[in-house]
């Protein structure tokens, strides 16, 4: 069994659902110290963060991840136990956090310790960024490390996130970018009353319709190169006490926009505040930001580099994606650093029996590792 298997299982077999790390960033550590990393736990509240580096002169890599997975569901519809990282006769590792993303991370750690081996005087640093924190609120993981480099003007220039990326096959598509994700919580106003007497109410549905339609049907931008146009989606509404006599008091509405970098979260607000005002609405609304838009240009020389790579391993040449949800990488492309994703399939990502190629691992090991060599050895 390689060594990158073996990690994977260890890392796997490690019951860490959010927040809980639960001794994975110890094997992580423990395994960078002989290679010669400076490890640094960077605990806040009750998340575990790890900060490791080996070298002191620039260009730094930072390989990014989070040892946190989601539960895993009921655990007695999975082929094979959730926490076993069973592998199965066709060469699957099934368990939670096999694709998302501790195998990614195994792979970082025997990459890493190749190409220290192979180019012991190499040029710049390497180094890990490792929280608990990324599939729970994200308030005490990476974006707090990330506050604590910047106060010591601890600077780096490229990043690369292991998060499942490949959509068909392995390093099919690169993520380059995310979008911002800004969330509403609107309460509406009415006048709750008795369903015979609507003269004596206000029903705020009612009143609420029209805004409701126009948000919906708006167009916010046509997006642009990088991204597609911004979305506007209702997530939850409710109102109404439950009796069918009663017209409710207020109404209550969740929505979500996914934007790009053609809107800022001003914008945004704006655009909304102003439809509700224009139609003399009697309402609260509550904001919050979970990330701002980032991209990494095409030509930069992270995406160089792991496109190279790629080529050098597969023999294929990546796509460029800014789709899907949110990422940590969110908080790290706001230090100017360039920053992508690349990991393995996506497709049983938070699924009952998520799973990974065990071919793919040691593939992604060595894209990894010649990533290193097109960076950091001239």
């Amino acid at each position: 069994m390689s060594e990158t298997l073996q990690l994977a299982q260890k890392l796997i077999q490690t019951e860490s659902v959010t927040p809980n790390d639960n001794g994975c960033q110890t094997i992580i550590a423990d395994y960078l110290k002989p290679l010669g990393f400076e490890i640094e736990s960077m605990p806040f509240e009750e998340v575990d963060n790890l900060w490791a580096r080996a070298g002191t002169d620039g260009p730094v890599i930072v390989f990014a991840g989070h040892t946190d997975v989601v539960p895993t569901g009921p655990e007695e519809k999975w082929t094979h136990p959730p926490f076993s990282a069973h592998i199965d006769n066709h060469g699957m590792m099934y368990g939670r956090g096999t694709a998302d993303m501790k195998s990614s991370i195994a792979c970082f750690m025997v990459a890493t310790k190749q190409f220290i081996n192979q180019h012991p005087d190499f040029k710049g640093s390497i180094a890990f960024l490792i929280t608990s924190d990324e599939e729970g609120p994200a308030i005490n993981g990476t974006v707090k490390v990330i506050e604590t480099l910047e106060a010591r003007n601890e600077k780096f220039e490229y990043c690369l996130v292991g998060e499942p990326s490949s959509s068909d096959t392995l390093g099919d598509s690169i993520k380059n970018g995310r979008r911002g994700s800004l969330s509403g919580h609107l309460t509406l106003k009415g006048i709750q009353g008795h369903i015979a007497y609507p003269q004596l109410a206000e029903n705020p549905i009612h009143t609420l319709s029209p805004a409701l339609n126009e948000m919906v049907n708006k167009v916010w931008d046509h997006g642009n190169d990088y991204f597609p146009p911004t979305s506007f989606q209702v997530s939850n509404i409710h109102a109404g006490t439950g009796a069918t006599n009663v017209i409710p008091g207020d109404c209550v509405v969740d929505f979500n926009f996914r934007f790009s970098t053609e809107q800022t979260p001003d914008s945004l607000k704006a655009g909304i505040h102003q439809i509700l005002d224009n139609h003399n609405l009697n309402y609260d609304l509550d904001w919050n930001l979970s990330g701002l838009p980032f991209i990494t240009p095409a030509d930069g020389e992270l995406i160089q580099a792991v496109s190279k790579a790629i080529e050098q391993e597969m023999g294929t040449s990546p796509e460029l994606s800014t789709g899907g949800g949110t990422s940590d990488g969110r908080f790290i492309a706001q230090t100017g650093a360039q920053v992508i994703e690349l990991g393995p399939l996506n497709d049983t990502i938070h699924k009952i029996d998520e799973r990974v190629s065990v071919s793919d691992l040691e593939k992604l090991t060595q894209i990894y590792q010649k990533m290193l060599v097109n960076l950091l050895v001239k």
